[in-house]
């Protein structure tokens, strides 16, 4: 387990990879040479490395983990000496004179071994926080990446309308011309003008698109809303490397969500040792200081006067049995809580894996059959009903019908490779690392 939380942190950061690791970057000079390249051309591994030392939830997450690494220093700390002294305005006669003010100075002393079983509670949530740490880094990964995928499409889309755009424009002309020769019907001229009035819509529609995720980068990187942000670099086509039960069993080593449950079964046991510390007697030592005046008497004893010093010791007396009892019922009752629970994330996240692998496998099939199948054959159909309309032996209207299918193809292949890009992201996050290349620590067994 030990082993496992360690080197997950290393995999945080590279779910999205191509082939090179990149390093953290936390400097503020780092930040600012990276968003220097923003306005031009945008990687990916630039966006992640910005989003690691600028993301405002990574920091949070950062500063909670300091908090739990305070708390267990405090927590397995003695407590506070207790200090307390007594005036007397009236001072209280005693043999040796009056006494005046007395002190008092308590230590309270745990039972041997219970500071040590609080420390190994307080540790794992220390440990908790940590793997938290890793899971908003991850889920900031995922978000920068899938955003990223869909700002890569909207870019595409748009250079596709365009392109499209230009030739319906010529479309129209020739419609147009064809119409006044007695070539082409008027509903020809008013379906090519239709046609391209509706791409002229996609258009702004994308570019609007655009912009709205270009904003959601920025928040995600902490940047002002309107930050410019330039072209997005492609990214080469990953191919999985895994099979669909190798990703349930990486999910189950690597996912921060299945680690937490196992580090709460494991603060579970601790909690049932520390009921059991908690049944025995705790200690107090103490030391009492006394200040005696002069006694008022004609014959005083020959150490009249001296102050008192004495030496206190005591202990708690855990008579009440239900409570004790109850304590130790109560911390049986939260281990069984936390193995139902790891169930519980365990069965979820094996219902999340099925349906991203399905969505995965369902984009790659429409990638290969739009890229290989309907697009090649839709553009030999352009070329032939054009060849056909000129040489009168095709309507126009067949000639737009399948410009537009053609159209429509290229735009849903880029659908398509981007919903590969996104849905492949997110089934990383569940599995923790990289799929599209097997590692040493992907390749283990899980030992716990």
């Amino acid at each position: 387990m030990r082993k496992k939380i360690a080197t997950l942190f290393l995999f945080n950061l590279c779910i999205l990879l191509l082939f090179n690791p990149f390093s953290f970057a936390d400097s503020n000079e780092e930040l600012t040479r990276i968003e220097k390249n923003f306005s031009k051309v945008l990687t990916l591994s630039d966006l992640l490395k910005y989003a690691y030392g600028s993301n405002p939830s990574i920091k949070a997450s950062k500063e909670s983990w300091k908090m739990f690494i305070e708390d267990y220093r405090i927590g397995k700390s003695y407590p506070d000496p207790q200090l307390m002294t007594s005036y007397f305005p009236d001072p209280i006669e005693t043999r040796l004179g009056p006494q005046d003010w007395s002190l008092n100075l308590t230590q309270a002393i745990p039972f041997p071994g219970r500071l040590s079983q609080k420390g190994r509670v307080l540790e794992a949530d220390a440990k908790i926080a940590k793997l938290k740490l890793d899971k908003t880094i991850r889920k900031i990964v995922t978000k920068v990446s899938a955003s990223f995928y869909e700002l890569i499409y909207i870019q595409n889309a748009i250079q596709i309308a365009k392109i499209n755009f230009n030739l319906n424009q010529e479309l129209v002309k020739i419609s147009e011309n064809s119409y006044a020769d007695d070539k082409a019907l008027f509903y020809d001229v008013s379906k090519a003008q239709a046609q391209t009035a509706q791409i002229q819509y996609d258009i702004l529609l994308l570019e609007e698109l655009e912009q709205t995720e270009k904003v959601r980068l920025n928040t995600l990187l902490n940047r002002a809303p309107d930050a410019g942000l330039g072209h997005a670099r492609g990214l080469a086509f990953r191919k999985i490397v895994y099979e669909l039960d190798e990703v349930y069993r990486l999910s189950r080593n690597n996912l921060e969500d299945i680690l937490i449950a196992d580090e709460r079964i494991q603060q579970s046991e601790e909690i049932v040792k520390l009921s059991k510390f908690e049944n025995l007697p705790s200690f107090k030592l103490g030391l009492f200081y006394a200040g005696i005046g002069d006694p008022d008497v004609p014959a005083p004893p020959k150490n009249a006067g001296d102050d008192a010093v004495g030496v206190q010791f005591g202990f708690s007396l855990p008579l009440w049995f239900g409570k004790n009892k109850s304590r130790i019922s109560k911390a049986l009752a939260g281990r069984q809580k936390a193995k139902a629970q790891k169930a519980s994330v365990t069965n979820n996240i094996h219902s999340q894996i099925s349906r991203l692998w399905f969505k995965l496998q369902n984009s790659k099939r429409l990638i290969i059959l739009y890229r290989d199948n309907l697009i090649p054959q839709a553009l030999r159909s352009v070329e032939t009903a054009e060849t056909w309309y000129r040489d009168g032996e095709g309507s126009f209207a067949d000639f737009l019908e399948v410009q537009a299918t053609a159209y429509n193809f290229q735009l849903s292949l880029a659908r398509a490779r981007a919903d590969y890009g996104k849905t492949l992201v997110k089934l990383e996050q569940l599995a923790g690392v990289a799929l599209d290349r097997k590692t040493v620590e992907a390749k283990g067994e899980n030992k716990s």
